[in-house]
């Protein structure tokens, strides 16, 4: 408690504005366990950047621990293009402060003598991405927390390519935050390096997504479509991209299309969630829709919903949306003629199918740790090969590499162009979903998250994935485990046969457990929130689309009987 009473202390000199300091005083004198949870260690970055609860303290999202990470930031560009103009790009969604902190972040960058891009108003994290490159700027930083409760913000830094950083760019730039004292941030900004942008931008990013996800599908004039923002960034790009796609039958969710930090109509922004979806869905049921898209708030997952085999609206998950999306854009390359340098994409804890699709179509198949920037990483390390499109069950996806991180605004063109061309031909998004069950095995998921607070929290979720480590699976729903693939020593093991193998990617704290039948169970913590994530895969032969709701069934009562067996229901 000392050590953290002493970082506390050290808050309280004339470097901090008054606030911040009677803040610190405040906590110092009459809550102990709320100053612990705030300067009991340093903001980190994880999968998605750094991302945490706003206020002040260490551990917290303010002007301090962003101006920090960006004087770390600032001084590791001048080291590495020491000799050129160096230019950065900033974009900032509808979180509460975003827009304050989005020009603090600016005026470091520009205090430290490197030009700024900054957007005039809130913006897509796609259309970061995009600008990174497009600007021909160094780096992008985004102000987002995603999905995450009202009280996050975050920040994310993009590297040259437009893609998040990685190693070890990830690695250099955090040693260089780290070797920082407060005291050394530059918070003199110089105007003149501190350019808004908007329009131009703009138009060129709408143009380039609608190229990339419109395919001229059939049936544009009959299709209805309802988009929800869900109080988020996506307002500024989606209804002009799908309008000049073609498409006219566009509600919008009027009550969540003005961007709010708040997110007043929904318990959490995150088209993960049912209940996010719920006035989208009761629009869609009233007037006879085809389609619900919603977005989470800086517009880089999407959920969508659609017509099930009884008619009635039903939320896919992150897995079902992405199979299907790929094997539409392996279909269209595939008309024009593959090359033999094509790849997709997907993670460690995604479904399975992917690579099946992919020895199908005969095109490479790559794997990834989770975060995108994994995926970006790929498109950047193997520039001689073809990416056509990848994604990750979190309801992330890319088309194509004009955007190197999840794009809900390309993707929601393309499955309203798949589900389109469907129905012209007779069928539907969830028939077309159901092929490919039948043609690649009937693949089935399931994720538990739970959500482990503060600083007990941390240690809880660190003692539940050691338990499942130390503890080993022998079996799963009375199939034998097979290989144990263990991420943070990058080795798996056959425990049938004692073989052992490389993981041939960067190590982390993943643990996966593969069984004889098939089914993965996967544990590893949330880099972005305070939460341990179980992931359960599941399959079968489905021999028509007539047994669906049978087999269906079997792989639920499955997948209810892995959640008994390792007490997780």
């Amino acid at each position: 408690m000392d050590t953290i009473l002493n970082t506390a202390k050290s808050w309280l000199t004339d470097f901090f504005d008054t606030a911040t300091k009677n803040e610190v005083e405040t906590l110092i004198a009459n809550n102990t366990e709320e100053l612990k949870d705030r300067f009991y260690k340093n903001m980190e970055f994880g999968t998605g950047g750094m991302r945490g609860v706003m206020g002040v303290g260490t551990n917290r999202i303010n002007k301090y621990t962003l101006g920090k990470s960006t004087q770390g930031l600032s001084n590791y560009l001048k080291k590495v293009y020491g000799g050129e103009t160096i230019q950065v790009v900033i974009a900032y969604d509808c979180r509460h402060n975003s827009d304050t902190l989005a020009r603090t972040v600016a005026e470091v960058f520009s205090a430290n003598g490197i030009k700024v891009f900054l957007f005039s108003e809130l913006r897509t994290t796609p259309e970061l991405s995009f600008a990174v490159r497009y600007l021909k700027c160094h780096a992008g930083i985004v102000l987002t927390a995603s999905h995450n409760p009202p009280e996050y913000n975050g920040y994310k830094v993009y590297w040259t390519d437009g893609g998040q950083i990685v190693p070890p760019q990830d690695g250099e730039i955090i040693a260089e935050i780290n070797g920082l004292g407060f005291e050394e941030i530059n918070f003199k900004a110089d105007e003149s390096l501190i350019q808004l942008i908007d329009k131009e931008v703009d138009e060129a990013f709408i143009t380039e997504s609608v190229a990339n996800g419109d395919f001229h599908a059939e049936g544009k004039d009959n299709f209805k479509i309802v988009f929800t923002s869900l109080h988020g960034t996506s307002i500024t790009a989606i209804p002009e991209v799908l309008k000049r796609a073609g498409y006219q039958n566009v509600t919008i969710i009027e009550e969540q299309a003005k961007p709010d930090g708040n997110f007043p109509t929904v318990d959490s922004p995150n088209p993960e969630e049912t209940e996010a979806l719920s006035i989208a869905i009761k629009k869609a049921e009233e007037i006879g829709a085809d389609m619900v898209v919603g977005t989470d708030p800086d517009s880089d997952r999407l959920g969508i919903a659609v017509r099930n085999l009884d008619g009635q609206m039903e939320i896919l998950n992150g897995n079902q949306t992405m199979v299907l999306m790929t094997r539409f854009l392996l279909e269209k390359k595939k008309a024009k003629g593959f090359k033999g340098n094509e790849f997709i994409a997907t993670t460690i804890v995604s479904t399975p199918m992917m690579e099946v699709m992919a020895k199908d179509y005969n095109v490479e198949f790559k794997t990834s740790l989770t975060g995108f920037k994994w995926i970006g990483k790929m498109i950047k390390d193997f520039p001689e090969s073809y990416f056509i499109g990848g994604g990750e069950e979190s309801f992330g996806y890319m088309v194509g590499d004009f955007v190197r991180d999840k794009d809900a605004v390309t993707s929601t063109l393309l499955a309203c162009e798949i589900a389109a061309q469907a129905k012209a031909n007779g069928s539907s998004f969830y028939k077309d979903l159901i092929d490919c069950y039948v043609d690649y095995g009937f693949y089935k998921e399931k994720l538990i998250s739970i959500t482990k607070k503060g600083m007990s929290g941390a240690e809880e979720i660190k003692q539940m994935l050691k338990d499942f480590k130390e503890n080993p699976v022998v079996s799963v729903a009375g199939s034998k485990v097979k290989w144990i693939e263990d991420y943070n020593t990058g080795t798996a093991k056959n425990v049938l046969t004692g073989v052992e193998k490389a993981i041939e990617i960067p190590n982390s704290n993943v643990l996966i457990y593969e069984t004889e039948d098939g089914t993965r169970i996967a544990a590893r913590p949330s880099g972005t929130e305070p939460k341990v994530k179980f992931y359960i895969s599941t399959n079968t032969t489905l021999d028509k689309g007539e047994n669906f709701q049978k087999v269906s069934n079997i792989l639920d009562t499955k997948i209810d009987q892995i959640l008994s067996e390792l007490k997780l229901s």
